[in-house]
């Protein structure tokens, strides 16, 4: 039998909080967010994304030292 694996997370709102629109950019694109999307998201605050879009952030396999 096979042990349930943990899915690592990524600290999303702690990031958001302290990034600049481009990095933010960088994370949406990981996540899989379309290009036409991206400058209108970048701009919101986190809890303003939807909980799906959050889910994907913060399960995508980011790394904030990749995003800064």
């Amino acid at each position: 039998m096979n042990p349930a694996r943990k899915i690592s997370t990524f600290d999303g709102s702690g990031f958001w909080k302290n990034a600049y629109v481009h990095q933010r950019a960088k994370l949406l694109r990981l996540a899989g967010v379309p290009e036409a999307q991206i400058s209108g998201l970048a701009d919101k605050r986190y809890s303003e994304l939807s909980s799906d879009l959050r889910f994907d952030i913060e399960t995508c396999g980011a790394d904030s030292r990749d995003l800064r």
